[in-house]
């Protein structure tokens, strides 16, 4: 396990959003170069930095043309080799993001595996073996190519499928077992393009669609095998390198295929978004909203187990979004958000600050869709730095999206000193979490009390005791524990004659004997 995995606090950046030096209107390398010592400042030690990779776009970057190019819109590979050293220097690491179950339908891979006349990359994607041939079953794409067969594609039309093979082998005729030689070309391919990039500084990567490579594979039994090569070849030649997983199954992804952090994804009705992100019946019943209708124990009947299951090998990331979801201003107040996110960051495994969340951008829905992002679009918005032209994000008249344009739009410059905003909470516990190791990554954690529709929800870091209440009323619990001093507050929490009276929106992290 790398070393430094023990005290990581994420921040994740979308290039082509977040700090435009070159005045086109999009993001680029020498922007993120520009802010490191603010990602500093937040008390944030590694980047998670989403593609920036040459791409045609049209999945904003998770359709590769070339995984070994930055793309010009962001700069050159020595400008990404610069960040890399520039984040060293101020004890930052850098993950990539890895997309290695497609890739764009424009990479050189799939122009030759599309021809009619066989190459080393005839196999490299999945083609059945007639142009007749297109299984309902699986997403096809038809009558696109020279080549006398139909692709596989993972997701978008422009991204076919990268052949790992078959864990049930359904159709002889066209599919190959997982263990065919041309399969495992595949995931050499990948590991070649990880060492690309490790040999010139990355720290490791994010893994898109981490469970998607082998095909017919339900337990993701053959999957993990791949993920558990890769990370032999880390610990042997680069064992300061990590890898976060996008699956959400800690067992799978950190027991059986090797991850260091899996992502707790919200997907609807799962732990993640019963605390966060969970409407029902026309009602937000998420447990981080002011009307008392969550369930915190949906959140830790789910999670408890599988923390206890993958503690000794992994993490489990919590995150406050991502590129992916609405931001949690879609569906919380500033003073729940502050809650919610005191609440992550006191958590254990390693967490993750998407850009922009730390000061409360909202989410934009009522954009058009821009680069295949179609909902997702309006969590991709520039960030928002100062008052100047497009919050000082670009100096453009056109930016890549367009930016907040309410008069009460936050930025920086606006929440950064004050006592109040998301930005002072978010910065005073990441402080307390680097300071306090019982609050840490690897500190012990303990439900002490988590009842099914009730508040508050109370759980004990080492000597420390988190007491949370997003509801608007004032609930009161036995409370065992003899305080030694209050080392973090929102709101008030009182702990009297056994009991603790955690009031409306309130948050505490007591030390006790």
């Amino acid at each position: 396990m790398p070393q430094w995995l023990s005290d990581a606090v994420f921040y994740e950046i979308y290039p082509q959003s977040f700090n435009d030096t070159n005045g086109d209107g999009i993001g680029d390398i020498q922007g993120i170069i520009e802010k490191l010592d603010y990602v500093k400042g937040l008390g944030c030690n590694a980047i998670w930095l989403n593609p920036v990779y040459d791409s045609p776009f049209m999945d904003a970057g998770y359709d590769v043309r070339d995984y070994k190019k930055v793309a010009p819109r962001y700069g050159t590979n020595e400008d990404l080799v610069r960040l890399f050293d520039e984040a060293h220097k101020k004890g930052i690491k850098i993950l990539l993001d890895l997309v290695p179950g497609h890739t764009s339908d424009q990479h050189p891979w799939f122009l030759e595996s599309k021809k009619a006349k066989e190459s080393e990359y005839t196999n490299r994607y999945i083609f059945t073996k007639s142009v007749w041939d297109a299984p309902p079953e699986y997403r096809m794409m038809c009558g696109l190519c020279e080549r006398d067969g139909n692709y596989m594609v993972n997701y978008f039309s422009s991204q076919p499928a990268l052949n790992y093979g078959f864990y049930e082998v359904t159709h002889p005729e066209w599919q190959l077992p997982y263990d065919h030689p041309d399969a495992l070309a595949t995931a050499e391919a990948i590991k070649d393009v990880m060492r690309f990039w490790l040999d010139k500084g990355a720290d490791g990567f994010r893994v898109d669609m981490a469970d998607s490579l082998v095909k017919n594979d339900d337990e993701k039994i053959a999957t993990a095998k791949i993920w558990r090569g890769v990370r032999e070849m880390l610990d042997k030649d680069y064992p300061e390198a990590a890898m976060v997983s996008e699956w959400c199954n800690p067992e799978r992804a950190i027991n059986n295929a090797g991850f260091h952090m899996d992502f707790y994804l919200d997907h609807y009705g799962n732990g993640y978004s019963r605390l966060f992100r969970y409407e029902k019946d026309g009602e937000n019943k998420a447990f981080f909203h002011k009307n008392g209708k969550g369930d915190i124990t949906a959140t830790m009947d789910e999670y408890v187990p599988n923390y206890e299951k993958t503690k000794a090998n992994g993490y489990i990331s919590f995150m406050t979004n991502n590129h992916d979801m609405p931001r949690m201003t879609h569906y919380a107040d500033k003073e729940t958000i502050r809650l919610a996110f005191a609440t992550l960051f006191t958590l254990p495994g390693v967490p993750f600050l998407y850009y922009g969340d730390e000061i409360g951008m909202r989410y934009q829905g009522d954009l058009v869709s821009k680069e295949g992002g179609y909902s997702r679009t309006g969590s991709r918005t520039p960030m928002q730095w100062n008052s100047e032209k497009n919050l000082g994000f670009s100096t453009a008249d056109e930016c890549y999206l367009p930016v907040d344009k309410n008069a009460d739009a936050p930025t920086v410059e606006n929440q950064k000193n004050d006592p109040d905003s998301i930005y002072k909470v978010v910065t005073d516990v990441i402080a307390l979490r680097h300071n306090n190791k019982d609050l840490g990554n690897d500190g012990d954690f303990e439900v002490v009390y988590a009842e099914k529709e009730k508040y508050p929800f109370i759980y004990k870091r080492g000597k420390f005791v988190v007491v949370v209440n997003p509801s608007a009323n004032d609930e009161t619990v036995p409370f065992d524990f003899d305080v030694a001093s209050t080392l973090y507050q929102i709101g008030k929490t009182e702990v009297k004659d056994n009991k603790v009276t955690a009031y409306g929106s309130s948050f505490a992290i007591f030390e006790v004997k």
